[in-house]
C-alpha cells in the first residue's frame, strides 16, 4: 500500500508541475501584460518601467525559477492591476463559488445515483425509459442553454426569482439547479450502466436463487460493487467544480472564481490567472488521487496493477 500511495503522490506532483509550467509559458509568450494593462499607446519608458517592476525584463527561465521558488513558499505573487495578493483575491472568490457548487454537487449526486439505481432495477420498463429520457435530455442540453431558459421562464416571465447576482438566497436556486441537472444526468446514466453490469454477475443470480431477499442482494452485494466506477465519476466532478464555474457564473452574473478568471485573462493579470490555474489543477489532481486511493482500498487488484 505504501508503494501504491507513493506512486500516486509522485504522479500528482508531476501533473501539477506540468500544469504550472504550461500556464507560465502560455501567459508570458502569448502577449505582453504591460501592453494590455497600460494600453497600446503607452510610452516605451512606461512599458520598460512596468517590465522592471514586475520582473518581466529578466530571461524566461529566471522568471520561472523565481516563480517556482515563491510558489514552494506559498507565495502566489500580486495582482498587476491593483497590487493585491493574488491568493487572497482568488480564495475570496472561491468561497463565493462554493456557495452554489457544493449544494449543486450534493443534489446532483443524490439525484443522479438514485435515478440510475431506479432505472437499473426497472431495466426495459417504462420507468427506466422515462429516467433515461430525462438523463439524455439533461446531458444533451448545454448548461448555459438550460440556464438561459430558466432565466427566461422564472426571472423574466414569471418573475419568481432574480436573474443574477448573489444578493439573496433566491439567487442561488437557478445556478444550483442548472449545475445539478447536468451532473445528475451524467451520474444517472453511469450508475445505471454500473448497476446493470453488476446485476448480471453470476453471484447476484446465485444469491437470488438461494432465496435471499432481493432488497438485501441489491443493498449488500450489488450496490457496493457498482459504487467503484461511480466513485470515479464523482471524483471527476469534484475536480471540475472550479473549472466548470466559468460558464454558469457568466450566465447568472455570479461573482465567483469563474468571473475572476475571465476578467483576469482578458486583462493579462498573470499572477491571478496562474493562481487560479494552480488551484484548479491541484483540486482535480488531489480529487483524482483520492479516488485512486479509494479504488485501491476497495479493490486490492488496483494496488497491484498501479
Amino acid at each position: 500500500m505504501t508503494g501504491f500511495l507513493l506512486r500516486r503522490v509522485l504522479r500528482a506532483l508531476l501533473t501539477i508541475f506540468i500544469v504550472v509550467l504550461a500556464a507560465f509559458l502560455a501567459l508570458r509568450t502569448t502577449s505582453d501584460p504591460a501592453i494590455v494593462i497600460l494600453g497600446p499607446d503607452a510610452p516605451p519608458a512606461a512599458v520598460a518601467a512596468f517590465h522592471e517592476a514586475w520582473g518581466l525584463d529578466r530571461p524566461l527561465w529566471v522568471q520561472f525559477g523565481s516563480y517556482m521558488s515563491d510558489l514552494l513558499q506559498g507565495q502566489f505573487g500580486k495582482s498587476m492591476l491593483d497590487g493585491q495578493d493574488a491568493l487572497s483575491k482568488v480564495t475570496a472568490r472561491v468561497a463565493v463559488t462554493l456557495q452554489i457548487m457544493m449544494p449543486a454537487l450534493l443534489l446532483g449526486v443524490v439525484t443522479g445515483v438514485g435515478a440510475g439505481i431506479v432505472a437499473a432495477l426497472h431495466r426495459g420498463r417504462p420507468l427506466d425509459r422515462i429516467v433515461m429520457l430525462g438523463a439524455v435530455s439533461g446531458f444533451a442540453v448545454p448548461g448555459f442553454v438550460f440556464g438561459l431558459v430558466m432565466v427566461l421562464i422564472f426571472a423574466v416571465n414569471l418573475q419568481w426569482l432574480p436573474s443574477g447576482g448573489n444578493d439573496s438566497w433566491q439567487a442561488m436556486i437557478m445556478p444550483i439547479l442548472t449545475l445539478a441537472t447536468g451532473w445528475a444526468a451524467i451520474l444517472a446514466r453511469f450508475t445505471r450502466s454500473a448497476m446493470i453490469e453488476v446485476l448480471d454477475q453470476p453471484y447476484i443470480r446465485t444469491g437470488s436463487a438461494k432465496g435471499l431477499i432481493w432488497r438485501e442482494v441489491v443493498m449488500r452485494h450489488a450496490l457496493p460493487n457498482a459504487a467503484i466506477p461511480v466513485i470515479t465519476m464523482i471524483g471527476f466532478m469534484v475536480g471540475g467544480l472550479l473549472a466548470g464555474a466559468v460558464v454558469i457564473e457568466s450566465v447568472f452574473s455570479w461573482p465567483g472564481i469563474g468571473q475572476l478568471i475571465v476578467s483576469s485573462v482578458s486583462s493579462r493579470d498573470v499572477a491571478v490567472v496562474q493562481c487560479v490555474l494552480v488551484l484548479v489543477a491541484t483540486t482535480m489532481v488531489v480529487s483524482n488521487m483520492i479516488v485512486d486511493l479509494l479504488y485501491g482500498w476497495l479493490d486490492p487488484r488496483m494496488r497491484e496493477a498501479g
